[in-house]
């Protein structure tokens, strides 16, 4: 029922309206001194400098990208006429949507700064509803235009046949539509690996001449680095990881779409499951609302309790879309399944919840994994490391054993425990990963939240605000580290379930591939199937995507190797980035004595210019790592090696990603238990121990281990983009093929001649 589209674009209304009124509400609050608005400005410019520079190169690749959908569509006829158009806004509005929160943020941090003047409570307010700003847009956005693309792609349906732009089915509607999420994932990998080694560049070169060279202060005003340090949290942190969710936040939904047209036979129902997932959507953005009024905390309030404040908002939105979407499920879906496919949502949510929660205790000193690797630095920075390499490892047990039981709940759930109905079951993980993202309006907020209070600590410390100002945005500051922690958790949770809904997506996209090239009936066994209308298993067995088959396998271990392959990119891609920073940074204190005496003020463009120029140089290698191996593995292997190659990188890089996050997070987090007055204080040999452990820990938490998110889905998008080449032009497929045409022909031969002897007869 198109009418129940009216949901999802209510809720995606209302979060872009809120979005709106705390963005103003934001910016009537007082910017404070004029040497707080200076700060502030020039770390305003350097990020919009940076993300002009950025939007450049990514123009370029989107406007070759859509000329080359546009050969697929009208000349190879492997694609639609829809899916250029689709495509290119896919990229738009995810970085519109970064655009937006990394704008907030920039404005935010110093009000934050001021309002910790006031109380402690009116600065976690300030911060934290302004990277709703973040969150809300991200969903009212993406829900909004993936509901206006399903009203436009459905009339397409009702245009004459010869039309170039009509859509046969919902299945081909559908397989349209994701390429919306495709377009978001190219633009989210630009984001997050270009900002990622922004940041890291300027904030490793900072600490290291810095605090361990110069032996002066965190965010001193005096280190060249520092304006590029405070840019890099917003193009990276920000605007990166809005990019990350909108496409995950479109890809589950999308996805969800294309495995509902499998899921479900009559046409009624067919309509109903494609849109579920926006309607879900759309009540968790409203949900989301009611949970972000909900965050407020005491003057006196620990950590601990700060991060109860936030888990206060994040429960109540949970539960309010528990009880919410009941309703919804139970209409839209048969009697017979809607019990089952809203528990699936429930899985997913809770997945979600325990996965932060996991996270909230291996990253945060309120608990004993990094205190004690906090302690560790007593003994120097050897053992500080190997404590935090070792916190990461065994944290991902939780998430990972967490993630398996949800898959295996949510598929019997939606399979109703019928282990051979691949089609229903998948459809429940779908709901799973939609339910899981239904709170991302609030639960982006948290991690939006950190790089906010980050900057406002910075501008506090560069502007010599008082001391009770400084303990209260260092307090703010802590609590973001581990409320970026824990959205970077929640984030490859939610691309882990996104990739796994993604490899039906592509077997979807497979099947109209066959279509198109003339591939109409399949021979599985002794029996013959009906391309249009064959299973997910049959598609299975037809390729033969099994551990016995050596093209899965090859494919497996491709996939685990580029994980790694990738992370080692982005890691020397840091490296390299942060020499020429530390190198800048050095020169400019050797060269100009009155810089460290306070009576020379450094060259902070220099810095961030370096920072751009690497990141934009630096991010091309990894990315064409994502574009190009899938193809290569697609025409080399065939479909089973694809479908080896995703899975390979979807179990590597979801645990390398945990690992990588949270070591990370452990080790900056051990940083900030030392600097409050433990293991000796700020100065300690602990604490410089610590430092040194962080400065390894950047690129871990804040380059590597997020762009990993980008990479698992990204392969999938664009083995669905290839899918039509790969099954037109790969050689391993053509005797496939061939046996089939020529065992159907000889089907076809001996039924005319079976009729044709019961008819002399």
């Amino acid at each position: 029922m198109k009418s129940w589209l009216i949901l999802a674009f209510f809720g995606a209304i209302s979060a872009l309206l809120f979005a709106f009124y705390f963005y103003k509400t934001m910016k009537k609050k007082s910017e404070g001194t004029t040497t707080m608005i200076e700060i502030a400005q020039a770390i305003r410019d350097g990020a919009r400098a940076y993300l002009r520079q950025q939007y450049r190169v990514v123009a370029i690749f989107f406007a070759v990208a859509f000329c080359v959908f546009l050969v697929f569509a009208l000349i190879l006829k492997i694609q639609n006429i829809w899916t250029p158009f689709v495509f290119i806004t896919g990229g738009f509005f995810s970085g519109f949507s970064g655009f937006i929160g990394m704008k907030t943020a920039t404005y935010a941090s110093g009000r934050t700064a001021e309002a910790s003047k006031i109380s402690l409570n009116y600065g976690l307010q300030t911060a934290f509803r302004s990277g709703a700003v973040m969150g809300l847009s991200v969903v009212g956005l993406g829900l909004a235009i993936i509901g206006a693309w399903f009203v436009i792609l459905s009339q397409a349906m009702n245009l004459p046949n010869s039309n170039i732009f009509y859509i046969h089915n919902y299945n081909e509607l559908t397989s349209i539509l994701i390429f919306f999420a495709i377009g978001a994932s190219f633009q989210a990998l630009f984001a997050r690996v270009g900002g990622g080694i922004f940041t890291k560049a300027a904030d490793v070169g900072a600490d290291l001449v810095g605090k361990i060279e110069s032996d002066i202060p965190e965010d001193d005003p005096r280190n060249p680095a520092v304006i590029a340090d405070n840019v890099g949290d917003n193009v990276g942190d920000v605007a990166g990881m809005g990019a990350d969710l909108y496409e995950s936040f479109c890809g589950s939904i999308l996805a969800t779409s294309v495995l509902g047209t499998a899921a479900f036979i009559d046409t009624h129902h067919i309509m109903n499951s494609i849109i579920l997932p926006m309607c879900l959507a759309g009540l968790g953005a409203l949900c989301s609302i009611i949970g972000i009024f909900a965050v407020k905390t005491k003057e006196s309030s620990s950590q601990k309790q700060l991060l109860m404040s936030l888990s206060r908002g994040v429960w109540l939105s949970s539960i309010l879309v528990i009880i919410s979407s009941y309703f919804l499920v139970n209409y839209l879906i048969p009697s017979d399944k809607s019990l089952s496919l809203w528990l699936a949502v429930i899985t997913g949510l809770l997945v979600g919840i325990i996965i932060g929660e996991a996270t909230e205790y291996f990253t945060s000193y309120q608990y004993k994994p990094t205190r004690n690797v906090a302690k560790q630095g007593l003994m120097g920075t050897s053992t500080l490391i190997i404590e935090g390499m070792s916190v990461g490892m065994v944290s991902t047990s939780i998430p990972v054993l967490t993630l398996g039981i949800g898959i295996i709940i949510s598929f019997g759930l939606g399979s109703q425990w019928n282990w051979n109905d691949l089609a229903n079951g998948l459809y429940g993980i779908g709901l799973a990963a939609v339910g899981m993202l239904s709170t991302l309006g609030i639960t982006l907020a948290t991690d939006a939240y950190g790089p906010i209070a980050d900057n406002a600590g910075g501008i506090a410390q560069m502007s010599n605000l008082g001391d009770e100002v400084r303990e209260r945005t260092d307090a703010l500051d802590s609590l973001g580290n581990t409320t970026a922690a824990t959205g970077k958790g929640f984030a490859i949770g939610s691309a882990a379930l996104t990739a796994m809904v993604l490899l039906s997506a592509y077997i979807e996209e497979v099947k109209i591939a066959l279509g198109r090239i003339g591939v109409d009936t399949m021979l599985i066994g002794n029996s013959f199937v009906e391309t249009s209308t064959a299973s997910i298993q049959q598609f299975v067995d037809f390729f033969n995507i099994t551990l016995v088959n050596p093209r899965v396998l090859i494919g497996l271990f491709i996939g685990s190797m580029t994980t790694f392959v990738f992370c080692a990119l982005t890691l020397k891609s840091v490296s390299r980035a942060a020499g020429k920073m530390v190198k800048e940074v050095r020169r400019q204190f050797k060269e100009h004595i009155g810089i460290l005496e306070g009576t020379e003020k450094p060259e902070y463009g220099t810095c961030v210019l370096i920072s751009t120029k690497a990141a934009q140089k630096e991010m091309i290698l990894p990315s064409l790592l994502a574009l190009i191996i899938p193809l290569i593995v697609g025409l080399s292997l065939g479909v089973a090696g694809v479908m080896g190659l995703l899975t390979g990188a979807l179990t590597t890089g979801f645990t390398l990603a945990i690992m990588l996050n949270n070591s990370g997070a452990a080790w900056d987090n051990a940083k900030k238990f030392i600097e409050s007055n433990k293991f000796g204080g700020k100065g300690s040999p602990a604490h410089k121990a610590a430092i040194n452990g962080d400065t390894v820990g950047d690129p871990f938490k804040d380059t590597s281990g997020p762009s990993l998110n980008i990479l698992i889905k990204l392969m999938s998008m664009v083995s669905i983009i290839f899918a039509g080449i790969v099954v037109s032009y790969s050689p391993i497929l053509e005797s496939l093929y061939d046996r089939t045409e020529s065992t159907s022909q000889n089907k076809i031969i001996e039924q005319t001649t079976l009729s044709s002897e019961l008819y002399e007869e």
